[in-house]
C-alpha cells in the first residue's frame, strides 16, 4: 500500500470505531493493513493525526477519535499552487483538504466534507465524505503512450491524477495529441480514474486545436447541430404583408446601426427625426429574434442551453445559427426587418417626456463602424452628420445625468490582438471606448431600463415576474478593507451609507487617483469590492447603473435572457397571466452560471494568445505594474501591453518572504523589503508555457 493508501485506510478505521478507545494493532487489523513493511508506519501515522487533533492519547499506547462531527457542505476549489478548499455553502472559511482526504473528489464538485478538530497552530481541515454532485466527467488533455500504456495528463489545477485509458479505448488518437477524455470509473483504492477519449482535438499547439480546447474545457460547445443549422436554412424569412400592418412602420425614419468593424450580428439599430422645436424622437430598434424563433422550438432549446454567443480572441461561438444570427434577423442596411422597439420622445435636456414600446418595421439607411461614427463625431461631416450629432449631444446629456444619480465608472481597457489567418497573434492593441462607443451604449441603457421599469411598475404591489439584471450593493467588508488599506495612500473613503453617497464616494476616489502611480491598484480593489451582475426575477436594482430597474431587452441574438425579455413584454403588453417564477429563477440561474462559463473561456482564449505572443520574447525586459499578490508570487501585468506573467516565490530568493493578505504584499523577514500591489518593476521573461497558459517572469 503507499503511504496516501495506508493513512486513508486508517482514517476510516477510525470513524467505524466512533468514540470507543482502540490501539495500534486493533486499528492496523480493521484498516486492512497486513504486510510488515505496511504496519510500521502506523505509529507515525497516528502521532501524525494527534498532532493535527484528530486523535487523543487516553492512556500510553491508547487512542480515541476526537473529530467533531460536524459537517459542511460546499464546492471543492483547487489554487494555482495545487492545494485544494472547501468553499463552503455557508460562506464561512475556507476549510483546507489534504490530497488524501479528498477521496476522489475534483475541483468544482459539490461535496460534504467532516471537519476535523480544530488545531490552534493550523488551518481548519477536513476530509471528503460524500461527493454530492460531480462537477464533470470530461476532461481536455494530453494522451501519454508510453511502452503501451496510455494515459491523459490533465492539468493539475483541475485533477491531481491523470486519467489512465486501456488501450481498447484510445479511439485512434496518437501519443502527444490534445483529446477529450470521459471518466468511466475511478475504484475505491485505485489512484488513477479510468476513461476513455471520447474525441481527438489535434496537435498541440494548433489554433483550432486549443480553441477548441479551450471551449472544451468549460463545457462549451465549437460547432452547431447540423440538424438545425439545416432547420435554419429552411426557415421562412417572408416578411407578410398581414405582418406588416400589425407593426408600426419606421421605414421613413432615417435609420443605421454603429458596431465593430468585423461585426455581422447587428442586433440594435438607432433612429433619428426631429419633431420640432426642443422635441426629438430617438428610436432604439432590437431584432426581433423571437419573431423567427419560436419558444421550445429545437433552435429555441439549442439557444437556451448555449444562453449566450462566445466571444474568443478569434472567432465567435454563436447562440443562434448563422442564417439567423448573420442574415434573417440582423438589422443589416437596405433591408425591412422586423424589430422590438422602444420609442422615445425627448426634448433638448434628454429628458424622456413620452415613449411607447411596439413592433416594428425598419429599414437601416446605414451602416456605420465605431470609427466613421466617431469622425462624424470629431469633424461634424459625414452621412446623415444631423442625425449623428443630434443623438450625440442627447447621449452626453443622459450619460451626464446618470453618473449625477450615482453610476459608477468603472471603465477599462480591453486588450485585444491583431491576429494572422493562423491565428497567430502579431500585435496588441486597447479597444478604447470614444463618444459613438458612449453614445450607443447610453440609448441601450435607456431601452434596458425603460422596459424594466415599464414591466416592473405594472399593477405595483403584485409585480409581474420578470427578467431583471440586477447588481447587488459591495460587500461591506470588503469596502471596509478598502478604506482601510486606501488611508496608507492619504485617500478618505466613508465605508457605509446610504447607495447614493457611497457610489459618490467610490467615483471621487477613482477620480482622485486617475493619472497616479497607485491608480491601478485602487481600482482593481475598488472593482473586487463590487457583487458581479446577474440575471434573477427577484429585483433589487443595479447598483452599479444606479437603476432601480434594470434588464437585458437589446441583445436577443447573442443573449437568450433578451429573448425571454422579449416573450414576457409581449404577452404583458397583450394582458397575459403571470408567468411562473420559479420556472424564470431556474432559467435566469442557468444563463447567469453560461454567462460566467463565457466569461473564463473568453479570459483563456485572451491569457492562450498573450502567452503566445510573449513567447518569442524570452529574455527580453519590459515594465509593469504588480497585478496580483500570493502566497506562492507576484503576477506582473507588462504596462505596454497587458500581459501578465507570475513571478514565482521561488526567485525572490534575496529572503524569505512572508505573504500579508489584509495589505496585498509580500515582506522580506529580515530585510523588511516590500512587493505590494500596484508597485511599479522592471522584470524579464523567463518563460511562455503555452500549455498552462502560463508566463514566468523574474525582477530585474
Amino acid at each position: 500500500m503507499t503511504p496516501t493508501e495506508i493513512i486513508t485506510a486508517i482514517a476510516r478505521a477510525m470513524k467505524s470505531y466512533g468514540k470507543k478507545p482502540f490501539n495500534a494493532k486493533q486499528i492496523t487489523a480493521a484498516a486492512g493493513v497486513h504486510k510488515q513493511s505496511d504496519k510500521t508506519r502506523i505509529p507515525a501515522i497516528l502521532n501524525e493525526f494527534e498532532s493535527q487533533g484528530i486523535i487523543e492519547e487516553i492512556g500510553p499506547g491508547r487512542y480515541r477519535r476526537t473529530t467533531a462531527d460536524r459537517y459542511l457542505t460546499g464546492t471543492l476549489d483547487r489554487n494555482k499552487n495545487g492545494k485544494a478548499h472547501l468553499i463552503p455553502d455557508d460562506g464561512g472559511e475556507k476549510i483546507f483538504i489534504a490530497d488524501r482526504n479528498l477521496n476522489h473528489a475534483m475541483k468544482n464538485d459539490r461535496v460534504k466534507v467532516l471537519l476535523y478538530a480544530k488545531n490552534k497552530r493550523r488551518q481548519q481541515e477536513g476530509e471528503v465524505v460524500e461527493i454530492l454532485k460531480r462537477d464533470r466527467t470530461s476532461f481536455v488533455g494530453v494522451l501519454s503512450l508510453q511502452n503501451n500504456v496510455a494515459f491523459v495528463v490533465i492539468d493539475n489545477r483541475i485533477l491531481s491524477n491523470d486519467i489512465y485509458v486501456p488501450l481498447d479505448k484510445l479511439g485512434g488518437a496518437q501519443d502527444g495529441q490534445k483529446v477529450i477524455v470521459k471518466m468511466t470509473d475511478w475504484p475505491q483504492r485505485a489512484k488513477n480514474p479510468v476513461g476513455e477519449i471520447v474525441e481527438i482535438l489535434g496537435e498541440v499547439g494548433d489554433n483550432n486545436t486549443e480553441m477548441h480546447a479551450i471551449l472544451a474545457e468549460y463545457g462549451l460547445p465549437y460547432s452547431y447541430p447540423q440538424d438545425l443549422v439545416e432547420a435554419a436554412e429552411q426557415l421562412d424569412a417572408t416578411i407578410t404583408d398581414k405582418e406588416l400592418r400589425q407593426r408600426e412602420d419606421c421605414r421613413g425614419t432615417v435609420t443605421f446601426t454603429i458596431d465593430p468593424r468585423d461585426a455581422k450580428d447587428f442586433d440594435d439599430a438607432l433612429s433619428y427625426r426631429r419633431l420640432g422645436d426642443n422635441r426629438h424622437e430617438v428610436g432604439v430598434h432590437i431584432a426581433d429574434v423571437t419573431h423567427y424563433v419560436k419558444e421550445h422550438s429545437p433552435i429555441d432549446k439549442e439557444a437556451y442551453e448555449r444562453a449566450t454567443s462566445v466571444y474568443l480572441v478569434d472567432r465567435t461561438i454563436p447562440m443562434l445559427p448563422e442564417r439567423l444570427c448573420n442574415q434573417v434577423c440582423s438589422l443589416r442596411p437596405d433591408e425591412d426587418k422586423l424589430t422590438y422597439s422602444v420609442l422615445f420622445e425627448m426634448n433638448d435636456r434628454a429628458e424622456v417626456l413620452n415613449y411607447r414600446i411596439t413592433k416594428a418595421v425598419i429599414r437601416s439607411n446605414r451602416r456605420f463602424t465605431y470609427e466613421e461614427a466617431q469622425e462624424i463625431i470629431e469633424t461634424g461631416q459625414g452621412d446623415y452628420q444631423a442625425e449623428v450629432l443630434a443623438l450625440d449631444q442627447l447621449a452626453k446629456q443622459l450619460r451626464k445625468k446618470r453618473f449625477e444619480h450615482g453610476s459608477i465608472a468603472f471603465e477599462r481597457s480591453e486588450v485585444r490582438f491583431e491576429i494572422d489567418e493562423n491565428g497567430k497573434p502579431l500585435s496588441v492593441y486597447f479597444k478604447e471606448s470614444k463618444d459613438a462607443n458612449k453614445l450607443v451604449e447610453e440609448f441601450m441603457l435607456l431601452a434596458n431600463r425603460t422596459v424594466a421599469e415599464h414591466i416592473g411598475r405594472m399593477n405595483e404591489g403584485k409585480g409581474k415576474t420578470f427578467v431583471y439584471r440586477v447588481h447587488d450593493e459591495p460587500d461591506p467588508d470588503k469596502i471596509a478593507d478598502l478604506s482601510q488599506f486606501i488611508k496608507k495612500f492619504g485617500y478618505k473613503l466613508k465605508p457605509s451609507g446610504k447607495k447614493e453617497e457611497m457610489s459618490s464616494a467610490i467615483n471621487g476616489l477613482l477620480d482622485k487617483v486617475a493619472g497616479t502611480k497607485e491608480e491601478n491598484m485602487i481600482s482593481t480593489l475598488a472593482i473586487r469590492s463590487m457583487a458581479k451582475a446577474v440575471y434573477t426575477t427577484e429585483n433589487i436594482g443595479h447598483y452599479g447603473l444606479a437603476f432601480d430597474y434594470y434588464t437585458h431587452f437589446t441583445s436577443p441574438i447573442r443573449r437568450y435572457p433578451d429573448m425571454m425579455v422579449h416573450r414576457l413584454l409581449a404577452h404583458y403588453l397583450k394582458g397575459g397571466k403571470n408567468a411562473d417564477e420559479d420556472q424564470y429563477e431556474t432559467y435566469c440561474q442557468h444563463c447567469s452560471d453560461r454567462e460566467q462559463l463565457a466569461a473564463s473561456a473568453e479570459r483563456a482564449s485572451i491569457k492562450y494568445k498573450q502567452v503566445e505572443y510573449m513567447s518569442d520574447k524570452r529574455g527580453q525586459v519590459f515594465d509593469g505594474v504588480i497585478s496580483g499578490v500570493t502566497e506562492w508570487g507576484l503576477f506582473v501585468e507588462i504596462t505596454s501591453n497587458k500581459c501578465e506573467g507570475l513571478v514565482p516565490m521561488r526567485e525572490l530568493d534575496d529572503d524569505f518572504y512572508f505573504y500579508d493578505d489584509k495589505n496585498y504584499c509580500l515582506i522580506g523577514e529580515r530585510s523588511h523589503k516590500k512587493y505590494q500591489l500596484g508597485d511599479a518593476v522592471r522584470i524579464q521573461v523567463s518563460n511562455a508555457n503555452l500549455d498552462k497558459k502560463q508566463l514566468d517572469f523574474v525582477l530585474v
